[in-house]
């Protein structure tokens, strides 16, 4: 069962408005600004602390006069190895990392944590367009600004999707993949695309709702208790209460999302597949599939461990993330010195 707070673990524009009401109010007491006040009622101390951490950096785009004020959380060192970038699930932010993005760091391994144009906590007053093309542009302008070199990107359930869509169009930014209960066989949004705007938008309303994160929680985790269900459901929409969520996530959802299965077998990236063994979303059978597609590949399975490993069981998903990180690392260094 997950119980909070977990242990430490030794590892190696567009402008458009809803039809429904929406507030948002800046805090301090030390969080950012920008984030919704209900970050204060957050009980889980990971989240709190890794919330002080999130920041707005400039990031200038082709869709946009001004540059986008995009939300992240950057390492506080900066080293030679190439870095750890983190992407997040479908409507979720860098959040999804308060547990293992410590233990990465502690590793000391440089890592960033990001988030997707449309979700997170970037200031999208003037909403911007939100398709895939655009998160991938957004994406790009972030890497070329800040990051600058090879990354090993993770990405987990659709942000597996963002991250080979990304791999396969610009190949020189990454140097390995690392994918977490892949959603990368869906159709992009399907039948949703042409849904009359007001259901959409009623849609959207209700994804934010308690009850929705609640049961979206209950699918996610092996193991939760309610208490631990409640506070992880208000970690998950805290960035839903952005007055601009719904225009963005009614965008994303009308543009067809992400269709990535064709371009699998395009990568040629090396890649680590983590899947938990309990996952009610993904079944494990696409798990083989993808690893079977993917031209370079290796798949582990992580046991009692449901949707989001890096969530449920953070330890055991960094611990095969840094093996990976640091095994090719060695062999590529071993084949140097004997050039």
């Amino acid at each position: 069962m997950l119980s909070l707070p977990l242990p430490s673990v030794a590892v190696p524009t567009r402008t458009r408005r809803s039809p429904f009401p929406t507030r948002f109010v800046v805090v301090a007491h030390g969080f950012p600004s920008f984030l919704p006040k209900q970050v204060q009622q957050i009980k889980d101390p990971f989240a709190r602390n890794f919330a002080l951490r999130i920041q707005r950096l400039p990031v200038p785009v082709n869709f946009s006069e001004n540059p986008i004020m995009s939300s992240c959380v950057k390492p506080v060192m900066q080293n030679k190895a190439n870095p750890i970038v983190l992407l997040h699930s479908f409507d979720s932010s860098c959040l999804e990392w308060r547990y293992a993005y410590p233990l990465i760091e502690e590793a000391g391994f440089e890592a960033w944590a990001i988030d997707i144009l449309g979700w997170g906590f970037s200031d999208l007053e003037n909403l911007p367009i939100c398709d895939v093309a655009s998160k991938r542009h957004h994406f790009y302008q972030f890497w070329k600004s800040y990051i600058r070199r090879p990354m090993i990107l993770v990405g987990p359930s659709l942000g597996s999707a963002v991250a080979i869509d990304f791999a396969a169009n610009h190949p020189e930014a990454v140097e390995r993949l690392v994918l977490i209960g892949s959603c990368v066989y869906a159709e992009g949004t399907g039948l949703l695309a042409t849904l009359p705007r007001v259901a959409a938008y009623a849609g959207v309303y209700l994804l934010k709702s308690i009850p929705s994160r609640l049961y979206r929680t209950y699918l996610t985790f092996s193991d939760v208790s309610l208490s631990t269900s409640l506070d992880l459901a208000s970690v998950d929409r805290l960035h839903c209460l952005l007055p601009w969520w719904e225009d963005a996530t009614v965008d994303f959802i009308a543009s067809g999302g992400y269709n990535v299965a064709s371009l699998i077998k395009e990568i040629k990236q090396k890649t680590l597949i983590i899947w938990g063994e309990n996952d009610r979303i993904i079944s494990n059978k696409l798990a083989v599939r993808l690893h079977s597609e993917l031209p370079d590949a290796i798949l582990r399975q992580i046991p009692n461990c449901g949707h989001l490993p890096h969530l449920e069981r953070p330890g055991s998903a960094v611990k095969l993330i840094l093996e990976f990180v640091e095994r090719e690392t060695n062999i590529v260094n071993h084949c140097v010195s004997h050039i």
